[in-house]
């Protein structure tokens, strides 16, 4: 473990700056727009799929969905330098509208909503919800919408109509128990729908498709008598891709690079990659292809570069639950506020390997940044990241790490209040060099 005591570029203000893009980033469509926006301020400038692209000096962008590539050239690049990427998903799991939503029983007008990713059911019970995501318009283009007020909840059962649950403990049908409740009446279709045009001031029959999803109103917020941790949504992995747009503004302003610096945010981590906007789809070959070829690179070109290129695939992990030490690898224990972890897996299930521990080690020594390592329990099912799908798809040598958390997909997550700043810090040394 690195334990070097030079100065890091971020501190504590990163982090509240994290609550803030977690409060403005209730779906993955408003978390790439966000970081569009963030990006834009470095500098950086939106480019289309559909054009011609050049290869001038430069931060540029491209957004789909809710993903968003950006990449920085410097100045002198040439058409076989090498990548240095940071990895990122921008979904989460939560509970999503289905596209008949409006319905309803024994005089309660309710939601249907189908579980998304692996969500902890019981986190989204008596919570005040609103609502966010993307319209689809009839002219074809689209809108943001964020209900961000108490608009739905998911009421459990009393206790005195189940008397089971202590015995027997909580058991949640998806189908049956989760279907959140937002008034009284008879269920009138389209309603929910209607309702949305009325807030974003649409006319009414203008929203032909949508992608919506509940969202906790709760702000993030400081932990703990020290406000030593925070508990906010979504930090699976909303931290990563804020931890890295802020890393690449940085690195960028900086200009001199032996790299070409790239943040990867991708959707559709939680169930399994496989979109136009995940990591198993095309996007991120083809941005860095046409990055090459945009320069007057060759495929021999693009070969060098994809051979020199590393991606750092950035996803939270598992901190030690003081309540179940025993499901933890006993001798490996990342803390809370302990640095950013090295999440190591033989089977694969994390991309990491010696050569990219210590890609990750000098990072964090140059930044001045403490490290820990995560390896499951043998006993235990290890889950699995984008990490394993770069490093396959596109030949690109990857290492997988991350902050450790508590209470992972839950709709509130807890990390230590140190850890998205000494994430950040290691993630700028990275794509720096």
């Amino acid at each position: 473990m690195s334990t070097s005591s030079a100065a890091v570029r971020f501190g504590r203000g990163h982090t509240d700056d994290l609550m803030s893009f977690l409060s403005a980033a209730p779906s993955p469509y408003h978390a790439v727009t966000v970081a569009a926006e963030r990006l834009e301020k470095a500098g950086f400038r939106q480019v289309l799929e559909t054009d011609s692209w050049d290869g001038t000096a430069g931060g540029r962008y491209v957004l789909r969905g809710g993903a968003i590539i950006a990449w920085y050239v410097p100045e002198g690049a040439r058409a076989h330098t090498p990548f240095r990427i940071v990895g990122a998903h921008t979904d989460s799991p939560n509970l999503r509208v289905k596209p008949l939503p409006d319905t309803g029983s024994a005089g309660w007008r309710q939601i249907a909503v189908e579980i998304y990713g692996g969500t902890l059911l019981n986190t989204w019970l008596d919570r005040d919800l609103g609502l966010a995501g993307r319209l689809s318009l009839r002219d074809g283009s689209e809108r943001l919408v964020n209900v961000d007020r108490a608009l739905l909840r998911v009421p459990q059962l009393a206790i005195h109509l189940d008397r089971s649950v202590h015995s027997d403990g909580l058991k949640l049908d998806k189908q049956r128990h989760m279907q959140p409740i937002w008034g009284l009446g008879d269920v009138r279709e389209g309603d929910l729908i209607r309702f949305l045009e009325e807030e974003t001031g649409l006319p009414a029959g203008e929203v032909t498709g949508w992608d919506l999803m509940v969202h906790s109103i709760e702000p993030p917020s400081y932990l703990g008598r020290d406000r030593e941790l925070v508990a906010g949504p979504r930090m699976d992995n909303l931290l990563s891709v804020h931890a890295g747009t802020a890393a690449l503004a940085a690195v960028a302003a900086t200009g001199d690079l032996p790299y070409i610096p790239v943040l990867a945010a991708f959707d559709h981590e939680e169930n399994g990659s496989q979109s136009d906007t995940g990591a198993d789809g095309p996007l991120l070959g083809s941005v860095l292809e046409r990055s090459v070829f945009a320069r007057g690179g060759t495929y021999e070109d693009r070969a060098r570069a994809f051979a020199g290129t590393v991606c750092l695939s950035s996803d939270t992990g598992h901190a030690v639950h003081p309540n179940y030490p025993e499901r933890h690898d006993p001798t490996h224990h990342p803390r809370a506020n302990g640095g950013p972890i090295l999440k190591v897996n033989v089977n694969q299930r994390y991309a990491t390997d010696g050569s990219g521990r210590a890609v990750f080690a000098a990072a964090c020594e140059r930044a001045g940044v403490p490290w820990q390592t995560f390896v499951s329990n043998n006993a235990m099912p290890c889950g699995t990241t984008i990490g394993p799908i770069t490093a396959a798809r596109h030949g690109i040598r990857t290492v997988d790490i991350g902050v450790a958390i508590l209470s992972m997909h839950s709709a509130r997550e807890l990390c230590g209040a140190d850890d998205p700043y000494l994430l950040a810090n290691a993630l700028t040394a990275f794509l720096q060099g």
